[in-house]
């Protein structure tokens, strides 16, 4: 079982010391916060307590540079649910190698990943042709490596729930529909 407690530790262990950086449970929407006179330790905030929710979050901190962690939600632009057809293609464009990192943590973890195109009342996209750019991404940072700070976490994980590590290209696999492989 997947405990969000867990995952808060194993995050913490390895980061609050060296980073600065915790793991928080919060409501209805994620942000990362920086230090501030108010907190000082910078916040990955995750939704609703979803353990899915928190390996994407840490997986855009894992994504962002020493500047970036400086800015509240590191200074990305930000369009919500309900996009048109061209911001719903930046948002994936932006998505990619997120997501692409956190199927690696997930994979680590023992966790299943679902790609989201995070778009419900919006323009809709396929689901499989953005899923085959993230798994695309995935062979990449498995062939030419993770940064750091992801490697550190993706070791833990594995650790922590006694999974195959390191991560091999067996692990990642998708189903797509047979009828659209030769579309994507």
């Amino acid at each position: 079982m997947h405990q969000i407690s867990d995952l808060r530790n194993i995050f913490d262990t390895q980061f609050l010391s060296t980073h600065n950086t915790r793991l928080v449970r919060g409501g209805d929407e994620p942000i990362y916060l920086p230090a501030n006179d108010e907190c000082a330790y910078h916040q990955v905030v995750f939704a609703h307590g979803f353990y899915a929710s928190a390996l994407h979050e840490i997986a855009h901190w894992l994504v962002a540079g020493y500047a970036r962690r400086l800015l509240e939600d590191y200074g990305y632009w930000y369009c919500p649910d309900g996009r048109d057809k061209s911001q719903q293609a930046e948002f994936e464009n932006v998505e990619v190698k997120p997501q692409a990192i956190e199927w690696a943590l997930s994979v680590a973890a023992g966790f299943d990943f679902n790609v989201s195109v995070d778009n419900l009342n919006g323009e809709q996209t396929c689901r499989f042709s953005f899923q085959k750019r993230v798994y695309q991404q995935v062979l990449v940072l498995l062939d030419s490596g993770f940064n750091c700070r992801t490697e550190r976490l993706l070791k833990a994980l594995s650790a922590f729930y006694k999974t195959p590590w390191p991560l091999q290209k067996e692990q990642f696999s998708w189903d797509c529909p047979q009828e659209l492989e030769d579309v994507i």
